[in-house]
């Protein structure tokens, strides 16, 4: 499908008013303008909405859904993209551990309530993001409006390291059931990934797990920053960056591609037969 591009500037109540700028990318299909489509989130890495999200988020809208992109660092500087360098990082990461994580999820709140209200989205909503917003996209799920949730090289969740004093309360509200009975979830780490190491990965799923939440863990063959296809510093994997595109898609596709209805859960479990 056709795209097209355009923002939204939306008040943020902790940040006394000053707006958030949300991308929005929309699919178009000439000649019905009246036409709906699923919406979805899309959380960046530490540099705001670069090339490469930008680029990513192009091609889920091209698939037929509304793709919100905030920009996170509102509260700090414009929404122009931080850049990849070292200085670029440097900001980003600050930035990361000075943002309260309250501030964290009226972002997210907005970005859903932006999605639901526009003319050409059907209300059903999901979310993705990178690194940074991985884990965003991982706190998105808390809302039930998100109906599921696919994220890509989370960090900080395993050592609960992100915001303000470093110490957020991702895995807590997991363990006290505030992700039980919503959307699903697709955690997506590389076994290379520095930045979550083994030990950090098994805590994540043991938590989900443990917890109930309907949950696909997928560790691939990769390092940290997989699927940046600019200043990916040698890790970016185009084949595999396409194969775990598509399995996204079928997420998206199965829990919001369509208006289901009400979830019944007849509590039938599942036979065992070879």
């Amino acid at each position: 499908m056709l795209i097209t591009k355009t923002f939204h500037d939306v008040p943020s109540k902790l940040d006394n008013g000053r707006p958030i700028r949300i991308f929005v990318i929309s699919p178009v299909v000439p000649n019905y303008p009246q036409a709906k489509f699923p919406g979805v989130v899309c959380f960046s890495e530490i540099y705001q909405v670069t090339g490469p999200v930008e680029r990513f988020a192009g091609q889920i809208a091209s698939q037929g859904y509304v793709v919100a992109c905030p920009s996170s660092y509102h509260e700090f500087e414009g929404p122009e993209a931080i850049s990849y360098d070292t200085e670029g990082t440097d900001r980003g990461n600050r930035y990361k551990i000075e943002k309260d994580i309250a501030a964290y999820d009226e972002d997210a709140t907005l970005s859903v309530d932006l999605l639901v209200s526009l003319p050409n989205c059907n209300g059903r909503i999901a979310a993705t993001g990178m690194c940074l917003g991985g884990h965003l996209a991982f706190r998105a799920a808390f809302d039930h409006r998100v109906l599921s949730s696919v994220c890509f090289f989370a960090t900080d969740i395993h050592s609960a390291t992100l915001g303000k004093g470093k110490k957020d309360n991702s895995l807590t509200r997991v363990h006290r059931g505030d992700m039980t009975g919503k959307g699903e979830l697709v955690m997506i780490f590389g076994k290379q990934d520095t930045h979550v190491p083994r030990e950090g990965r098994d805590l994540i799923r043991k938590t989900l797990e443990d917890a109930e939440v309907p949950c696909s863990f997928l560790e691939v063959q990769a390092q940290h920053a997989f699927i940046r296809d600019e200043s990916s510093k040698g890790r970016w994997d185009a084949a595999l960056t396409r194969s775990l595109f598509t399995f996204m898609m079928e997420v998206f596709d199965r829990t919001i591609g369509r208006d289901l209805g009400p979830k019944v859960d007849k509590g039938e479990k599942v036979e065992h037969v070879c």
